[in-house]
């Protein structure tokens, strides 16, 4: 997520902050480079140009050039004024004081409704929702089949009549969710290749035909400037009440995101971060502005772990560590609850300064790799599992075999394990901490 943006802010800020103090030909050089950085990062020139216009103003100010460290704080500026860009508050998320909360999902024929939707009903659901998705989309080959599945997969009731037009499906769905006892509805309309008057028009009489609580644009990340103007038209068609940005995990340059709420004032409410239907988070213009500039997100990570992982499984792994004791059943357990929590990539771009670990250590163990560690674990027997010391060459050829990989990647993980378990031991012992980990994580791969 904006991996390019934070390594070229990261290279002009960095050339400021060596400095013990800062003149304004220093200020104006760095800003330079940002505003560079912005541009190749797809946002929209004007919100370049204003935002590095800000930033001088402040930057040349007493509050940092007469600063102890100057730096530091005009860091702060930049990340401040980021924050105002972004839209400064997370704008609330309401539901209808009388349910059903009705939610239009709209956008253009591929931005990812119908999974969005899907996201979006898990996310109400962990709310204490209860959502009825509706399928209102009588165009599109399968799309309601799509919905259907989807919902199923979720085990929640779905609406996708066939032989109606759209606006009476929307009509009907406040009935079916009184029949099926829902709170919410979610309704995922028709999408266009590019903007389309027809479409628009649909999309507005669904407006006027049920009670909205949001209307809700579901935006490609990837689409960069063009997001701005696909906002504006819908807008100018429907009030929009927010943006959903998906695939902003994918190779977009954060354009989107940062031209979005300043050009069109329209606040991005949810990202979708990933392909599966929990990788999705609530806008935080504070946390992204830190991911931004490389200073992590810790609370959205704390947030994903409080979801994700199981608590009776954590506390019984911390006590066995607190005694000395780590298996690779263990191992196996805590690597499922990783997983959970999404792509380890963007857990470890969460963290401060996780983006320069890369520089520090090379590429981090991919999420295959990680799968393939799984893999091999599963393919010893308990008794293995539990003494690795046990397991000699004929055992390695069968669990390489079992797993798919090679004696080699058998071995190098069991080599890592024991480094892993003697420091565990060392723990337990009181005689070591988990800041002198002296363990290399590709060292368990092969």
């Amino acid at each position: 997520m904006f991996e390019t943006l934070t390594e070229r802010l990261d290279a002009a800020l960095k050339k400021l902050t060596g400095r013990g103090k800062l003149s304004e030909a220093d200020v104006d050089a760095g800003l330079r480079e940002v505003r560079l950085a912005l541009l190749e990062a797809d946002v929209n020139y004007k919100v370049a140009r204003d935002f590095v216009a800000r930033i001088r103003q402040r930057a040349v100010g007493a509050e940092v050039l007469d600063s102890l460290t100057p730096g530091q704080q005009l860091i702060k500026v930049v990340r401040d004024e980021l924050v105002e860009l972004l839209g400064r508050e997370r704008a609330p998320f309401t539901y209808a004081p009388s349910p059903p909360t009705v939610i239009i999902l709209a956008g253009l024929q591929g931005s990812g409704k119908t999974t969005t939707a899907g996201k979006l009903a898990l996310y109400v659901r962990r709310e204490g929702h209860r959502p009825l998705l509706v399928s209102t989309d009588v165009r599109r080959p399968a799309a309601m089949e799509q919905l259907e599945v989807l919902a199923g997969s979720l085990s929640l009731p779905a609406f996708a009549p066939r032989g109606q037009e759209p606006v009476a499906i929307a009509r009907q769905a406040l009935d079916e969710a009184r029949r099926v006892n829902a709170d919410l509805i979610l309704l995922d309309t028709a999408g266009r290749l590019q903007m389309d008057p027809e479409l628009l028009a649909e999309l507005a009489a669904m407006v006027a035909a049920v009670p909205a609580q949001h209307r809700l644009l579901v935006l490609d990340a990837m689409t960069g400037q063009e997001a701005v103007n696909v906002t504006t038209s819908f807008q100018q068609a429907v009030s929009l009440t927010g943006v959903i940005l998906t695939k902003l995990d994918g190779d977009a340059r954060g354009g989107a995101a940062l031209s979005l709420r300043a050009v069109t004032h329209c606040p991005i409410q949810f990202v979708g971060v990933g392909e599966k239907l929990t990788d999705f988070e609530p806008f935080h213009p504070a946390r992204m502005a830190s991911r931004i500039l490389g200073m992590g997100d810790v609370l959205t990570l704390i947030e994903k772990a409080q979801e994700q992982v199981d608590v009776g499984a954590a506390e019984k792994v911390e006590k066995r560590l607190r005694e000395g004791q780590f298996t690779l059943t263990d191992f196996m357990e805590q690597l499922k609850q990783v997983k959970k929590m999404g792509p380890l990539e963007g857990i470890i771009g969460m963290l401060p300064g996780g983006g320069r670990l890369k520089e520090l250590g090379g590429a981090l163990p991919s999420d295959g790799q990680l799968r393939q560690m799984e893999a091999i674990i599963l393919s010893m027997t308990p008794p293995e599992r539990e003494r690795p010391d046990i397991i000699d060459g004929s055992r390695r050829r069968r669990i390489a075999r079992g797993s798919g990989t090679d004696v080699s990647q058998v071995n190098r993980l069991l080599k890592g394990f024991a480094q892993m378990q003697q420091l565990v031991k060392q723990m337990g012992k009181g005689r070591g901490n988990l800041g002198g980990l002296p363990i290399d994580p590709r060292q368990l791969i092969g």
